[in-house]
């Protein structure tokens, strides 16, 4: 987790030209149009979820198989799911859920890297650029004040970075959505914060006159946009405690009050329960003023990694997930929002079948993930696995199908190539170096 700065430190780094070239290089925004363009949020299920309890479950397998956790129907016909997303179950007409995952890597940095970036990391290889800071490229403007992508937890750092896209499709970090944006507001009163602005100013006018670069231009662009967003009434979109109260609880009970040690972390370093609702509700309202792409993280610290005590921490969770995930699926719908804003649901794998010693390991062989909204064909399965949740039996899906199907929903030329610089062969967007096969009953 980034350390926050303060107020003082926030204007002198700029003064110095350190530290803007991360979150506040990155502000930019998207406008509603006449014909409101795509966004997405991706709820990334930190340490991989068990899609046997969750999504993909196996009431006829044995019972180290089928574990403790019944299947429920949905309000889809035929599709069935754990019973700990009964509000989840009742929406299934706007979901798909993709039970043919199979993907090639069980490391948890390496997967959730692979399943961000659509490529393998390998050292010394290319810094891919991940679908967020993607999106950011594709989908987002310049000539606003809020970001084009915004993390809300603590986001696997090693793999949502803008890679060789550049410090102007970085994310910005929100670590607690309760909080929301720390340090936006000005330091002093007004008039001092614009005598602050005029000098920071001069000394980059003095600089950049006779040193001019492409790390000086965005230096300065990073200066502008942060003032912009600092002055701006956009910045309300971070503020959770602006939703009527009746809106904040059907997300789920929000979290009690933040204990933190000296450092800034939680203390135990465990995530809030009821954290993640709240996370949704700001993704909500992010996408509703135009951001293109918010990733909301659930699962700080071992999360859905349940090696052990698998059926108490997945019922925890999932319970927390159904009421955040369905909150949000409803109150998209309810504004109009739905059918352009594209949800993802997903971890970096799957868990074991078999469970033995009240645990689950990784397995990313067959797995599910789930698509709401953003204009899909809702009301699906696609894929099939084997009696005990092991294979796939049918319609495999790998990492480059995935993102590929994302970004043709959001309308982005998956194949599109782009320049890194130091490297002397274009990169496609998602890697088509095999066969992609598009998931064409969702379009």
């Amino acid at each position: 987790m980034q350390t926050p700065i303060g107020r003082r430190e926030f204007l002198a780094s700029a003064a110095v030209g350190t530290g803007l070239s991360g979150w506040l290089g990155r502000l930019a925004a998207a406008a509603p149009d006449a014909q409101r363009p795509k966004s997405c949020i991706l709820l990334w299920m930190a340490g991989g979820p068990s899609h046997i309890d969750t999504f993909d479950p196996k009431p006829e397998a044995a019972d180290n198989v089928r574990g403790e956790f019944k299947a429920i129907e949905t309000l889809v016909s035929g599709i069935r799911i754990s019973e700990h997303f009964p509000r989840f179950a009742k929406l299934m007409q706007h979901a798909a859920i993709l039970r043919g995952m199979s993907t090639l890597e069980s490391d948890h940095k390496l997967a959730t890297y692979h399943l961000h970036t659509g490529y393998q990391n390998r050292a010394g290889a290319v810094a891919f650029p991940s679908l967020g800071a993607i999106i950011a490229r594709e989908l987002g403007k310049r000539d606003v004040a809020l970001p084009n992508f915004v993390t809300i937890g603590r986001a696997p750092q090693e793999a949502i970075g803008a890679g060789f896209l550049g410090p102007d499709h970085q994310p910005l970090s929100v670590n607690d959505p309760i909080r929301g944006l720390d340090f936006v507001e000005p330091a002093g009163d007004k008039a001092q914060f614009e005598r602050q602005l005029e000098l920071l100013q001069g000394f980059d006018e003095a600089f950049h006159s006779h040193y001019k670069s492409a790390a000086g231009e965005t230096h300065r662009t990073a200066i502008s946009r942060a003032v912009r967003l600092m002055k701006s009434q956009q910045k309300q979109a971070f503020d959770v405690s602006r939703e009527p109260d009746a809106i904040r609880e059907s997300y789920g009970p929000p979290p009690a009050a933040t204990v933190r040690t000296a450092g800034g972390k939680m203390a135990g370093g465990a995530e809030r329960p009821g954290s993640f609702g709240q996370a949704c509700l700001m993704a909500r309202r992010l996408v509703e003023a135009g951001v293109p792409f918010v990733e909301v993280v659930m699962g700080d610290g071992v999360g859905w990694d349940t090696h052990r005590d698998n059926f108490p921490r997945v019922r925890a969770l999932s319970q927390e997930c159904d009421a955040g995930m369905a909150a949000l699926v409803t109150d998209l719908h309810s504004r109009g929002l739905l059918d352009t804003t594209l949800v993802v649901w997903m971890g970096e794998f799957g868990r074991t079948p078999q469970c033995t010693g009240g645990g689950r390991n990784h397995w990313s062989r067959a797995w599910s993930s789930v698509l709401v909204g953003g204009g899909i064909k809702g009301g699906q399965v696609i894929g099939r696995t084997d009696r005990d949740g092991a294979a796939v039996a049918d319609r495999p899906i790998s990492v480059p199908d995935f993102l590929a199907t994302v970004c043709t929903v959001l309308g982005v030329d998956y194949k599109r190539k782009n320049h890194p610089p130091g490297v002397d062969r274009p990169i496609p967007i998602v890697d088509t170096s095999k066969d992609i096969h598009l998931l064409k009953e969702l379009l």
